[in-house]
């Protein structure tokens, strides 16, 4: 159950008071030709991620890649330099022999095409051990982020960026800058907005937290991420098209919004929590809802340690009203979906499929619990399974 409710509020203020736009357009904005001999870098999958929510304010205050001093100061005690709250470092990680050839303005190139700038204004050491221990909350390389970590560039560059053109990808009309978010959620006049972050297909349980939050505001922005994630995910193709159909058939259209969040993955748990509650309130949402395990994985942090975590700062420095639930799931004998707050059975009472079982089912052609899922989510996953077989 949600543990903090509040009045009716307004569009929030992003962090930092400004929603940073770094979008620069050539031949609208700048000459292209004043880039011409300038050192180019082509830039992972996550980092293309980081550059477009940099750029388009759903990492404001950032401008850029983080130097030295925000660096130290965000693994240490998960504030910029200057006090604001942010949590993971955002870098650009490079090879030591790429660091020695990259200076001044730097085109960044994705698949070939230039894609933004990088402003070099820094070079520093990655102190990977260090941030794996602090943000990871591991050192073991078999967690997925630890391994990310590792297998980056040992030498960070910082400085603002500028993008392009913004890469709506796989999902042109789901897929929103933080500014055209806020203008559809001012255009329904909703004063109150709550996020609900997902990198799985809507089971019936995320279905109720949605809609417990949705008797306390206006507006549902369902908000899926969409960037890189584990290879044993399912792919944001298949998870766009189950939110798709069941948002059509089972959620009030003018109360919700699905709009994909293109940021990679990072499975850092707790920390990743805060960043996704101060992006989304770059986006204009007031409340923000964190269950068990929030971006977790496997056994790495406690069941509520990403809600323990928001307590380390004020209600007004955060900005975002943080909805604390606790694990939801259908009792056989209730009827009903419960928590452990409302149902008085054990759990031989309980309908809890893991990730794993559904895999199975789905694979062998078998119908998933309508308890679980809806019959059209379901059947969105078992086509998906079916042709990856």
């Amino acid at each position: 159950m949600p543990t903090l409710m509040t009045e009716t509020t307004s569009l929030p203020t992003p962090l930092g008071g400004t929603l940073v736009n770094r979008v620069r357009r050539p031949g609208h904005d700048f000459d292209p030709a004043s880039l011409d001999g300038r050192p180019r870098i082509e830039i992972s999958e996550r980092t293309y991620a980081d550059l477009e929510l940099i750029a388009t304010g759903a990492y404001s205050p950032l401008t850029g890649f983080v130097d030295e001093a925000d660096y130290a100061s965000v693994i240490e005690r998960m504030r910029l330099a200057d006090g604001t709250p942010w949590s993971i470092p955002i870098t650009f990680p490079v090879t030591r022999e790429d660091a020695a050839r990259l200076s001044g303005t730097v085109v960044l190139t994705f698949g070939g095409q230039d894609v933004g700038t990088l402003d070099v204004q820094e070079h520093y050491d990655a102190r990977k051990a260090w941030e794996a221990r602090e943000v990871y909350r591991t050192e073991d390389a078999a967690h997925p982020g630890v391994a990310a970590l590792y297998a980056q560039g040992d030498v960070n560059l910082a400085g603002p960026v500028t993008l392009f053109e913004v890469p709506r990808g796989a999902f042109p009309m789901h897929h929103r800058t933080p500014a055209e978010v806020r203008q559809v959620i001012e255009a329904r006049g909703w004063r109150s907005t709550v996020a609900f972050q997902t990198r799985n297909p809507i089971h019936r349980a995320h279905e109720y937290l949605q809609k417990v939050a949705l008797e306390l505001v206006d507006g549902l922005l369902l908000h899926p991420l969409v960037g890189t994630t584990k290879g044993d995910d399912v792919p944001a193709t298949t998870r766009v098209e189950a939110y798709e159909v069941l948002l059509e058939k089972y959620y009030p259209q003018a109360r919700t919004l699905l709009s994909v969040y293109p940021a990679a993955m990072r499975y850092a748990g707790p920390r990743e929590a805060i960043i996704h509650a101060l992006s989304r309130r770059n986006y204009g949402a007031t409340h923000f809802i964190v269950g068990r395990d929030h971006a977790g994985v496997g056994s790495y942090y406690g069941t509520y340690d990403a809600q323990e975590i928001f307590r380390t700062f004020t209600a007004e420095e955060l900005g975002i009203r943080i909805l604390r639930f606790e694990h939801t799931f259908y009792c056989q004998s209730c009827g009903q979906l419960v928590s452990p707050r409302t149902c008085p059975h054990d759990s031989s009472h309980h309908l809890v499929l893991s990730g794993t079982k559904v895999r199975e089912k789905l694979r062998a052609g078998e119908n998933l619990p309508a308890e679980f899922t809806r019959p059209e989510v379901a059947e969105v996953l078992r086509r998906a399974y079916t042709r990856a077989d």
